[in-house]
């Protein structure tokens, strides 16, 4: 668990906490228009629980951290003996952070590019506060987006090919003959384990006949989703020219020099995925496209509030870093 995470557990008992600081005095008051988290008073969440020389933690800093936090997670910090040991990790945080900068460290590139990683993400956070939850998006707009890219959603037929590998035409043309005067799944993987030169593989995993020379499964020629890296294309052309499983194509199909006798193992039909199969898919997809276009026009009005100059003359002599062997 990061000190973060453990941090966050401290506020599970906030009664005792409260009690133990009864007497002191409020350290400040919380900003009148952010109320305190977990149901604080201004006054509870500005209690200072400890000092490391000017910097304060106050119970206000359990509670916003706290609510962030996984339930599961708040459950190993109920001792007051855990409770302290997460206040003291936070105490050594800020000995950290204040020898860090009495060193000088964080004004190093590094340091900088950090904080300015985490000041961004805490304005992006902020401004994507103004989005929906997928669920919220109105089903109007999921509708629309269906249609408009339905083609995204329907499912070609499948194929899985098997087929007995040869480097000799001839001999391939003599096994097609023996293949197609028997059939059945029994006669193709005898047939395979004879002649097929990678037949070895299919021997040691013991597969059964009617699997023998399973090179996986396709789409049809075209469909860039149902390719196949053990498939070479003519094979799978050919596949998609047999009615039914069982069948074996009636000439050799030849690629890169070696002879392919294909045959159709199993067949799946193709399949339209419907609006309430998509719903959430496509919700979800919605919210990425809010969130870019967001993210956009907040960079865009902060351009024009800002002064941006670029250098493109400068920036074309910049050498690349070699590459990395």
């Amino acid at each position: 668990m990061s000190l973060r995470q453990a941090i966050l557990g401290g506020l599970a008992a906030f009664g005792l906490l409260l009690g133990g600081c009864g007497d002191s005095q409020p350290a400040g008051q919380a900003d009148a228009g952010t109320p305190p988290p977990l149901g604080l008073t201004p006054e509870q969440a500005a209690r200072v629980i400890a000092r490391v020389d000017e910097e304060k933690i106050t119970l206000g800093d359990f509670a916003e951290t706290l609510d962030r936090m996984d339930p599961f997670d708040r459950l190993r910090y109920q001792t007051v003996e855990k409770r302290r040991e997460l206040l003291n990790e936070m105490v050594d945080l800020e000995l950290l952070a204040i020898e860090a900068k009495r060193r000088g460290l964080d004004k190093t590139p590094e340091a900088q590019e950090s904080i300015r990683q985490v000041l961004r993400d805490a304005v992006l956070t902020e401004a994507r506060n103004a989005l929906p939850a997928p669920a919220e998006i109105p089903i109007e707009e999921v509708r629309a987006y269906y249609d408009a890219h339905k083609d995204d959603y329907v499912e070609p037929e499948r194929r899985r090919v098997s087929a007995i590998l040869l480097d000799d035409e001839k001999k391939a043309k003599e096994v097609l003959e023996a293949v197609q005067k028997a059939p059945d799944a029994a006669a193709w993987g005898k047939l395979f384990f004879e002649h097929s030169v990678n037949a070895a593989a299919d021997k040691r995993l013991n597969v059964p006949p009617d699997l023998a020379g399973d090179l996986g499964i396709v789409g049809p020629p075209g469909d860039k989703k149902g390719a196949n890296v053990k498939v070479p294309e003519p094979v799978r052309a050919a596949a998609f020219k047999l009615a039914k499983v069982g069948d074996v194509y009636g000439e050799i199909v030849t690629y890169e020099n070696k002879h392919y006798i294909v045959r159709l193992a199993g067949q799946t039909a193709g399949h339209e995925r419907r609006l309430e199969e998509a719903d959430r898919q496509i919700r979800v997809e919605l919210l990425k496209q809010k969130m870019k276009k967001l993210e956009d026009d907040l960079a865009d009005e902060l351009r024009k509030k800002h002064k941006v100059e670029i250098d493109d003359a400068a920036l074309a002599k910049v050498a690349s870093p070699p590459a990395t062997p």
